[in-house]
């Protein structure tokens, strides 16, 4: 069956060529996960560029899936100890990060808040100094509809809330306002680039089984009950609603009674939603970080 996803192209822009490496690391906290799924469970996890399979795999048995040949094989030399590269994604931000001057922000202040500890100070700092008005206007130019066509494809924009770059800024301050800076890996990435190298033993990161597929086929031909928990990156942006109605229905199925499902989204919930913990993932850019029963999907 043919996957009803954007992702099966292996590209973000609407060009017919090769598959291409999307992501050089995960854009993920996977603290969430490791908080919520049970320690020797069995976990199925979305590929990407490998940092979810390694976070997890010192407790849990991991299979990871990818649709895309290109991504999974850049995941599987990460696992096996190889450096992160430079994808898609972070051709992007790069490109963002180099308008900084033109924002009025300097490499020292923005290592200078990124040292904080404090989240009251480091909000009083972004405000002062970072949250400047060219850096607003510049910001939300870059994140609209019109200034990422440039790069994504039409489904990889349908799902995205209106004045994107306003959302996407007050996620940000949000997350200023709750965990100190100097400790979050994924503030250095996004500001600076400065990515952590993950890694594992090399016996239990050898243990990660690596699947080209697409989830939802994946899923529908492993056995009941045969996974304790599910993390699905932000696998249905860019998906058909069909697609997503498989790929729930085959999580019920392959999943244990208990098992719990992690799925990410740029979107904004669509209303009050007890189950979205976005604002505990402290990498900041997520509208939608849905913590369920499988039973529940």
């Amino acid at each position: 069956m043919t996957a009803a996803t954007a992702w099966n192209a292996g590209r973000f822009d609407a060009q017919v060529g090769p598959k291409r490496i999307l992501f050089g690391r995960m854009y993920e906290d996977a603290e969430i996960e490791r908080a919520v799924f049970r320690p020797g469970g069995r976990v199925f996890c979305i590929a990407s560029a490998g940092c979810t399979a390694l976070s997890l795999c010192h407790r849990h048995e991991v299979v990871a899936c990818d649709i895309n040949p290109a991504q999974l094989a850049y995941a599987e030399r990460r696992i096996a100890g190889a450096p992160i590269e430079v994808g898609a994604a972070e051709k992007v931000m790069a490109f963002g990060r180099r308008l900084m001057p033109l924002a009025g922000w300097s490499a020292d202040a923005v290592r200078a808040f990124l040292a904080l500890t404090d989240p009251v100070e480091q909000v009083t700092f972004w405000r002062d100094h970072l949250d400047t008005r060219r850096f607003r206007s510049g910001f939300d130019a870059l994140m609209s509809v019109t200034g990422l066509r440039v790069v994504y494809g039409p489904e990889f924009l349908a799902f995205l809330p209106r004045r994107f770059g306003g959302v996407l800024r007050a996620r940000m301050k949000r997350c200023w306002a709750y965990y100190p800076n100097s400790t979050n890996p994924h503030a250095r990435a996004l500001l600076l680039g400065e990515a952590v190298e993950r890694t594992a033993p090399p016996r239990e990161a050898s243990s990660i089984r690596l699947v080209l597929a697409d989830a939802a086929s994946y899923l529908e031909s492993a056995p009941p009950g045969s996974f304790d928990a599910f993390t699905l990156s932000n696998i249905l942006d860019g998906a058909a609603a069909s697609y997503g109605e498989r790929l729930f229905a085959a999580a019920r199925r392959a999943g244990a009674p208990d098992a719990v499902v992690v799925i990410r989204s740029f979107g904004e919930p669509s209303g009050p939603m007890a189950s979205n913990q976005a604002e505990h993932d402290r990498s900041m850019l997520w509208g939608v970080v849905d913590v369920r029963r499988v039973a529940e999907l």
